[in-house]
């Protein structure tokens, strides 16, 4: 063996040695009465649909079947906008079409989302049967009246009504809706934060005291 050949051996041992010593381990653990164990490496497939992501509306489609609107479903653990469609006869003067996108606006939120809208984790806490009335007379001229009072209603449904409302031709325009409900309690005017559709089961929605008309 040459001088040239003898480094290349030792190299070549190394090489063996260290191939050996993994099964060396599983020797030495059967030894011990340790079953060797082995990373799982398959984790399933992939999601077939992205949370909270749904295809893009067909703007003339909704159109002709009334006002586009948007209303905010639970997704996670916030608040989303999704498109909707609310029926609003011609002509209609503009306190009452407040009213009636209003009660449109309510009953879109109570309906049960779409299959596509359930698979992508959308979901709803307002109740079905709620409806919504105009001012009474020493109410401001923006108020809403829910059936129920906003204090008793769910916290995710009330934010999802408030968000809804704020943002929508039933209001102002302010980003701030009037609520009230059946009884006497004071009206409030709510606002929707960013706070509230990030965390609406634990972030009351900012509100004051409405001054009456």
């Amino acid at each position: 063996m040459t001088a040239h050949d003898r480094p290349q051996g030792r190299r070549g041992r190394r090489v063996s040695a260290r191939r050996c010593l993994p099964a060396l381990a599983l020797l030495l653990l059967a030894g011990c009465g340790i079953r060797p164990t082995q990373v799982p490496t398959d984790f399933g497939a992939a999601p077939s649909r992205v949370p909270c992501s749904l295809p893009g509306p067909d703007l003339t489609t909704q159109t002709s079947r009334g006002v586009p609107v948007q209303v905010f479903l639970l997704c996670g653990s916030s608040l989303v906008a999704v498109d909707r469609v609310v029926r609003v006869p011609e002509g209609t003067a503009d306190a009452r079409r407040r009213v009636i996108v209003a009660q449109g606006l309510l009953d879109q939120l109570a309906a049960s989302p779409s299959a596509g809208e359930k698979a992508a984790g959308y979901a709803t806490h307002v109740p079905r049967g709620l409806t919504v009335t105009g001012p009474r007379p020493k109410d401001p001229e923006d108020t809403l009246r829910l059936s129920k009072a906003p204090a008793g209603l769910n916290p995710y449904a009330l934010a999802q009504i408030v968000c809804t409302l704020s943002d929508s031709a039933a209001a102002e325009g302010d980003g701030s809706v009037v609520l009230g409900g059946p009884d006497d309690a004071r009206l409030r005017r709510y606002a929707c934060t960013d706070g509230l559709r990030a965390h609406p089961g634990t972030t009351k929605p900012s509100s004051t005291e409405a001054v009456d008309g």
